[in-house]
């Protein structure tokens, strides 16, 4: 496996891989790797020739109160993992490298699936988003890119940008990966102390019983919500953002009763630390 620090030398790696006719699979990361991510790789190997993983801890898409200086940064382990799991690349730029002109150019993708849940309170998260990922795009040139449905607005966000800017890829979009006892694989899981990981368990719980509502026939998308943001709201260590539904694809506003596709989804923290859950309800099943 290599290890690739420098654009021009992806480049290099790329062109060859094209000129011998390779397929390419993509698997954006930004380090820390978990078994969440050992599932995109996984899943590009299987499905590509050759394997690219990038780690990259993208600095414009962290607001100025965020945890850009204490984001876990582990390369050693994340290229041991990489290639346990059979990545051929592992591209680790600097800031520098991948912002040379002092970012004045950006890719954004407007509109209210920006707006709503993180896009509320971190205004310019998915512009860091989507600009970054199409430099991986343009770079990579894949022919497959993968992603985790833990992010869900950031899936939707990346599907509509391929759309509208006519990325020749497909996107896929892998299930939440969780702990033994529920809990969504999140990077940032490791900021929690033992009393604060015990508590937001509430967040996999509270989500699963809604499922199980919706399953059963509830179709009030409302008192699934609320039902949700009661639950949280008695777990003395939780602190709301949001709980919030939306119809798929596309993150518009959902109609009473639910019909089709329903993403349901949370962002609460954990002392200071917060975490994002969500759970498709799959009204067309």
């Amino acid at each position: 496996m290599q290890v690739i620090k420098t654009v021009k030398d992806l480049q290099a790696a790329v062109a060859a891989y094209k000129k011998d006719g390779v397929s390419i699979g993509l698997v954006p990361t930004m380090g820390a790797l978990h078994e969440g991510h050992g599932s995109l790789i996984s899943a590009a190997r299987k499905e590509n020739d050759a394997v690219i993983v990038s780690v990259f801890v993208n600095p414009t898409q962290f607001g100025p109160t965020e945890d850009l200086d204490a984001y876990p940064r582990t390369l050693d382990a994340d290229c041991e993992m990489a290639q346990a799991l059979g990545a051929d690349i592992v591209f680790a730029p600097s800031a520098r490298e991948m912002y040379p002109s002092d970012d004045d150019t950006w890719v954004e993708v407007t509109g209210s699936i920006t707006a709503v849940l993180c896009g509320r309170s971190r205004p310019t998260h998915f512009r860091g988003v989507t600009t970054v990922v199409s430099k991986l795009f343009l770079l990579a040139q894949p022919d497959r890119a993968y992603f985790g449905q833990k992010d869900a607005q950031q899936a939707e966000v990346l599907k509509r940008m391929v759309k509208d800017l006519f990325f020749p890829l497909e996107l896929v979009v892998l299930p939440i990966v969780r702990e033994a006892d529920g809990l969504a694989k999140s990077s940032r899981n490791v900021y929690l102390s033992a009393e604060e990981r015990k508590a937001a368990l509430v967040l996999s719980r509270s989500l699963a019983g809604a499922a199980a509502r919706f399953d059963a026939g509830e179709r009030s998308g409302a008192a699934l919500a609320q039902e949700v943001r009661e639950q949280i709201e008695a777990e003395p260590l939780a602190t709301i953002d949001y709980v919030e539904y939306y119809a798929l694809p596309g993150l518009t506003e959902a109609a009473e009763p639910l019909t089709g596709d329903t993403l349901l989804a949370v962002a609460v923290r954990f002392g200071t630390t917060r975490l994002i859950d969500n759970v498709i309800l799959e009204g067309n099943k």
